[in-house]
């Protein structure tokens, strides 16, 4: 994933000699044995497959259950079949054009002078082999191409499955597909490509210019604030504006039918996140720890925070509370966890609940929007409060990572004196900006297009009869 960042340089001035010259291009394919064996750690390796098995635990199950629990009991299979069947459409995706687009070099057809995408080179997985590697963020460090490949792809098999709780209960099942499958074309496989491609740590100085257009910019985002929360969060804001409001909104109770299932799908969100952050590191070395305790820390404390603000608000906690910040807490720390410092990953859970929570209530009660299950209020809105205060916490004085200068051989540190917060809070707002623009127009456009063709609204009588029975012929409760 994207960064400018890391702490250990493994310089390993043998290898370097020994190593033959690679295309600019995120994956390298050492043909010396002996290269190989010095450039691959087993550790590594065995971190980023288990971490790979963590993120695909926070969609299936942990997505659909924390979903699930949310919609009414005649809507709960359907939320159900939705998120397992976007995990499964877009795993196929993701090995035909998804991990092509996204992590190959754009270089020979870029848009406007900047690489908006990747080329084709590996649509099929053409060369992707078991001995065939991908560059980590340390000079000479390497992991098996296979292993990055099938990381990458929990990230994009979860992402089109966030946005889908913006519009529960009222969307029809095929055309839902059919806009995961464009949506992931034209949205995710391009901003993952602007945000986090790049020509690797070894390459960077022979080729400065080959990386997506927010890396080349410097955007930091660790594990996917604005690739994931912020992209998938506006398309389902953008989802729930184009398809209208519930039958019965704003007139009708309709509480989530069963808050156990919630709770147990946040706590597998809560465990399969580790994965999703210190995996994102590529390495198992002090920053993948680094990011694993920011992940801890800050979502212990948006739990808190959001229980406080509900006490005084409410004078009642709520468990949905409980998860509610919980998530918001996981999708804030997101792209800041490895560049973090602990106390500051703690201010970031405890401020960024709040805003949330002002978000799900007064806002959308203001606008009367229905988002139905908060993905906008929640992710959107916490990926941008995280994406924002990344350029505040990764800052050396504060006890940040900071960044390193791969343009240098081996990579150097920038000096704490050299890091400017606001310099990379205007680098941060220009990501930010981007991704709400990018994934907003093409989603609306989308959409559209799919409803006034197709149809992406259940019928009325569908609604009321409940999205289980009526798109799948199923219950998922039996009574």
């Amino acid at each position: 994933m994207n960064r400018k960042i890391y702490g250990a340089v493994a310089a390993l001035a043998g290898v370097l000699a020994a190593a033959p010259a690679f295309a600019a291009d995120l994956i390298k394919a050492p043909a010396d044995p002996a290269v190989i064996g010095a450039m691959v750690n087993k550790g590594d390796t065995t971190w980023m497959l288990i971490s790979s098995v963590l993120v695909l635990m926070m969609s299936v199950p942990g997505l659909a259950l924390f979903y699930g629990g949310l919609v009414r009991t005649k809507n709960m299979l359907s939320v159900l079949m939705q998120v397992f069947m976007i995990v499964s459409i877009t795993g196929i995706m993701w090995a035909v054009v998804g991990y092509s687009i996204a992590f190959t070099s754009g270089a020979g057809h870029e848009v406007f002078g900047v690489q908006l995408f990747g080329g084709l080179s590996k649509a099929f997985m053409s060369g992707v082999t078991s001995g065939t590697f991908a560059a980590t963020f340390s000079n000479n460090v390497y992991i098996p191409e296979l292993s990055y490949f099938v990381f990458q792809m929990t990230f994009a098999m979860i992402t089109p499955a966030l946005f889908i709780g913006s519009f529960a209960e009222r969307v029809k099942f095929w055309p839902l597909m059919l806009f995961t499958v464009l949506w992931s074309l034209l949205v995710y496989y391009p901003v993952a490509h602007m945000v986090w491609y790049w020509a690797g740590p070894d390459f960077l100085p022979d080729a400065p210019t080959d990386a997506g257009f927010l890396f080349a910019k410097g955007a930091l985002d660790f594990a996917g604030g604005t690739v994931v929360h912020i992209n998938a969060g506006i398309a389902g804001l953008v989802g729930c504006l184009v398809l209208g409001k519930r039958l019965g909104f704003g007139k009708e109770n309709t509480p989530p039918h069963s808050l156990t299932m919630t709770m147990i799908g946040a706590s597998l969100l809560w465990v399969g996140w580790f994965g999703f952050n210190a995996g994102s590191n590529l390495e198992a070395n002090g920053v993948a720890a680094v990011a694993f305790v920011n992940t801890m820390l800050a979502t212990c404390a948006a739990a808190l925070s959001w229980a406080v603000v509900e006490q005084i608000v409410h004078k009642k906690p709520s468990m949905l509370g409980a998860v509610s910040g919980a998530v918001a807490g996981l999708v804030a720390i997101t792209p800041a966890s490895g560049y973090g410092a602990p106390m500051t990953s703690i201010l970031l859970g405890l401020i960024v609940s709040p805003i949330c929570f002002f978000f799900v209530s007064t806002v959308k009660n203001k606008f009367k929007y229905d988002d139905t299950l908060d993905v906008f209020g929640i992710h959107c809105i916490g990926g941008i409060t995280g994406a924002l205060a990344t350029a505040v916490v990764a800052a050396p004085n504060l006890g940040g990572q900071g960044y390193f200068d791969y343009t240098k051989f081996p990579a150097v540190a920038v000096l704490p004196g050299d890091y400017s917060i606001m310099g990379q809070l205007w680098i941060q707002l220009q990501a930010v900006g981007t991704t709400l623009l990018w994934s907003g127009i093409i989603s609306a456009i989308l959409l559209i297009v799919i409803d006034k063709t197709i149809g992406l609204r259940a019928s009325e009588e569908a609604e009321r009869e409940g999205l289980d029975l009526n798109e799948h012929g199923e219950r998922a409760y039996n009574m």
